[in-house]
């Protein structure tokens, strides 16, 4: 191969690499990234440009490294999945983001859609979709499951025969999150560590819960907690 042949081909890579849509994925887990990474990187035309499953360093090098879409779980072991959408979209009004996740569709999709997400994908079916949730997302479009966006647009009419009146469906992100932590077992300082907010913050976000879900004591709470994550396993 000639020197001028080599040149034009080290140019070509560098163009297909510069012109690459560049995703980063974020999930606690290292074997599902890269199951996630190795479709990405099979399709042409998109590079994974960074993984990790700590939400302050994925909110840390999107601000450096600016990728075009964000791939993100909900349960990080650091940190908040709905809460780092929140804090990307206020850090750059423009960013794309779809969630992965193995959370309960019909109770969190519409959630990570307000706060700044433009897809959701439950993990069940990942593999198979993710692909067209980034070229979706890739085009300005928004990406749920045919079945998941019927329901949303009933329920946005009014017309969804679901018990929408269901008190879960009236808690605040964070609320629901706290409520999810409790009933994997965890303590009020644990919550208060992995959300990086204070025991005493926590404490709070308790008590609103037994109030909206009209529990008298902590232990009720817990119990209704413990019974709902494992209703939604």
């Amino acid at each position: 191969m000639t020197n001028t042949s080599i040149a034009k081909k080290r140019e070509s890579n560098q163009q297909s690499f510069t012109t690459a849509l560049r995703v980063m994925i974020v999930d606690d887990h290292p074997v599902v990234r890269a199951g996630f990474a190795q479709y990405i990187e099979a399709a042409t035309g998109i590079a994974v440009c960074f993984q990790t499953g700590s939400a302050p360093e994925a909110f840390a090098k999107y601000c450096e490294l600016r990728p075009d879409i964000a791939l993100i779980d909900l349960s990080l072991k650091e940190g908040s999945g709905m809460e780092l959408i929140k804090d990307i979209l206020a850090y750059h009004g423009e960013a794309r983001m779809i969630v992965i996740s193995g959370h309960d569709e019909d109770l969190y999709a519409e959630r990570c859609i307000r706060a700044g997400a433009m897809g959701y994908i439950s993990k069940h079916e990942a593999a198979e979709k993710i692909i067209d949730a980034i070229e979706a997302v890739r085009q300005g479009d928004v990406y749920l499951n045919p079945a998941l966006s019927s329901r949303l647009l009933r329920r946005a009419a009014g017309k969804s025969p679901e018990n929408i009146a269901d008190p879960k469906a009236l808690l605040s992100d964070r609320e629901l999150e706290v409520f999810e932590l409790l009933g994997q077992g965890h303590s009020i300082k644990q919550i208060a560590e992995h959300l990086y907010l204070s025991p005493k913050t926590i404490e709070t976000y308790r008590s609103h819960l037994k109030d909206k879900l009209q529990v008298t004591s902590s232990q009720q709470l817990a119990r209704l907690a413990y019974q709902w994550v494992e209703s939604t396993e």
